[in-house]
């Protein structure tokens, strides 16, 4: 009897995972790139250039010695093809391929609107 119930245990296990699941995997549906490209959040600086925003990043560092945390801030120029942000926006930028001399990053979205 034990043996039995074993036997329609497992067949029923095997019975669980639909074929759809199986072929979707093999034809490549469900694979996703990933980019290895970072994205930051920060506080845009400035507006007044052309297709370009400054976005300011600021983190927290704790001092090696002293052990005491302190703000560290750094300035990126990112590409804003539609010139819709403002100063005071908080904005999320991507790392993309160089634009000019100094401008290596692309606006993604704009998180909040500045009040």
């Amino acid at each position: 009897m034990s043996e039995n119930n074993e036997t329609m245990a497992n067949v029923a296990a095997q019975d669980i995972k639909p074929a759809s699941v199986k072929s979707e995997a093999k034809s490549g549906l469900n694979e996703v790139k990933s980019s290895h490209k970072r994205v930051l959040v920060g506080k845009v600086k400035s507006n007044k250039s052309d297709k370009t925003i400054v976005v300011s990043i600021e983190t927290q560092v704790r001092h090696p010695l002293y052990k005491k945390y302190y703000k560290k801030t750094k300035t990126f120029m990112a590409h804003d093809e539609s010139n819709d942000c403002k100063m005071g926006d908080i904005v999320k930028i991507k790392e993309s391929r160089p634009l000019s001399a100094r401008k290596r990053w692309i606006l993604v979205e704009v998180l909040e609107r500045a009040k």
